[in-house]
């Protein structure tokens, strides 16, 4: 009796295919610290936490401003995982090696405190981020206060697709390298039931040799196939991120603390950057604008008195030259945003684009502020009608609705909105 050797040349055995599976997909298993809660009622609330605070720079599978959060309580304990989600500068401050290597990685990207979460907003949150969403499906869609929609910088789609497009093809490899162990097994056991030529016999029976399986057609296929399949996905992540500057942060000429100003003397945005209800642009605070308050302020016994940064305000003044601020929050050309229209007209919080600036020392770029961005908040976000009449006829238009009026009812997704 003889046997087609073409079928293949190499006998592959189940135990053998399951470790090369795992091998090549890379499939990383977490022991989740057994004092994080499970419950669905910690997760759902988990959600909400991460998702007010944590969604902008986060993803829970994958790498993104941020590091990748699922494990986190593998990786480390409990109780410094904590104390670094409330205030991470201090704990990298202390000299902390853990903080400071994760904020070394990530280009010393200054991340928010967040003192006002309490230990079971922590826990909630921790249940989230290891028992959450597996495939973490939320981070396609943007919420509607603003935050980013995906890695990539856009609205987070073409990642998210490639990345459920490697998962499909990986199981689908596993599925056949199954099919084929077990017929392999199969067709060996018959064979070895029937009388066979010992040349036959001697290729039923030989052992298994791992040079020829790497060497073999299907081992190249396979493997060059995942290669280009990765480096295919990791090129078009990057690529999506070509002038997205979500996380930057220049230093200024004069050490400015939003902190300071807007957090501890709870000073009005609109104080300083007097054209964010007026116009189009928000404006740059004049040295003559922080001087109705340093006049006064900060000004015992005259200049040689005042503070190094506060004495830079004052030259600038004396010079009569503009202090030249880094412009952090670009847009491009081809775009066209108007603060007047979001704020003074949609009633929109300045902390939806521009994250928590009252809690930063640095500004820095808290939102992705891309297309998909914009694109995905317009979806979500109602619109704000009680008391302004510049809606009273929309909402009558769309008064047979039952679903709220939205931004993207009143023409919020039309192209000639931004560009024209």
């Amino acid at each position: 009796m003889s046997i087609n050797r073409s079928i293949l040349s190499v006998p592959l055995r189940f135990s053998l295919l399951l470790l090369l599976f795992f091998q090549l997909s890379g499939t990383q298993v977490y022991a989740v610290n057994p004092d994080v809660s499970n419950s669905e009622e910690a997760i759902a609330a988990g959600k909400t936490v991460f998702n007010a605070n944590c969604r902008t720079c986060h993803r829970l599978d994958s790498k993104n401003v941020g590091p990748a959060l699922r494990g986190v309580t593998d990786r480390h304990s409990i109780e410094w995982t904590k104390k670094f989600i409330k205030n991470s500068q201090a704990l990298i401050a202390s000299g902390d090696a853990e903080a400071v290597a994760i904020s070394s990685q990530f280009n010393n990207l200054v991340m928010p405190a967040h003192e006002f979460l309490s230990d079971t907003d922590l826990m909630n949150l921790l249940a989230y981020i290891e028992y959450g969403d597996k495939a973490d499906p939320a981070a396609a869609a943007a919420p509607a206060d603003g935050v980013q929609a995906g890695a990539t910088g856009g609205s987070g789609i073409p990642s998210e697709y490639l990345t459920i497009i490697l998962v499909v093809l990986v199981v689908v490899l596993l599925l056949i390298l199954i099919v084929l162990g077990l017929i392999i097994s199969i067709l060996t056991k018959y064979l070895g039931s029937q009388k066979l030529d010992a040349a036959d016999e001697e290729y039923i029976n030989q052992k298994f040799d791992f040079k020829k399986l790497i060497k073999s057609d299907g081992f190249v296929v396979i493997i060059t196939t995942l290669v280009i399949a990765f480096t295919v996905k990791t090129a078009l992540d990057e690529i999506l991120t070509i002038g997205v500057q979500q996380g930057y942060g220049p230093k200024q000429p004069i050490a400015f603390s939003h902190q300071l100003h807007a957090g501890q003397y709870e000073i009005e945005c609109q104080y300083c950057h007097t054209g964010v209800e007026i116009g189009k642009s928000a404006n740059i605070p004049s040295a003559n604008i922080c001087m109705n308050c340093h006049t006064h302020i900060q000004n015992v016994g005259g200049k040689e008195g005042i503070s190094p940064e506060i004495a830079k305000i004052y030259a600038a003044v004396d010079n009569n030259q503009p202090i030249e601020w880094v412009r952090i929050h670009n847009l491009p050309d081809l775009s066209y945003f108007n603060h007047a229209q979001h704020v003074a007209v949609g009633g929109i919080e300045c902390q939806t684009c521009h994250g928590p600036i009252q809690e930063m020392e640095v500004v820095y770029q808290h939102s992705a502020l891309t297309m998909g961005w914009c694109i995905d908040c317009h979806r979500q976000t109602d619109i704000n009608s009680k008391g302004n009449e510049y809606y009273d006829k929309l909402v009558q238009l769309h008064s047979n609705s039952k679903e709220a009026l939205k931004v993207k009812d009143i023409g919020g997704l039309e192209c000639a909105k931004c560009h024209y």
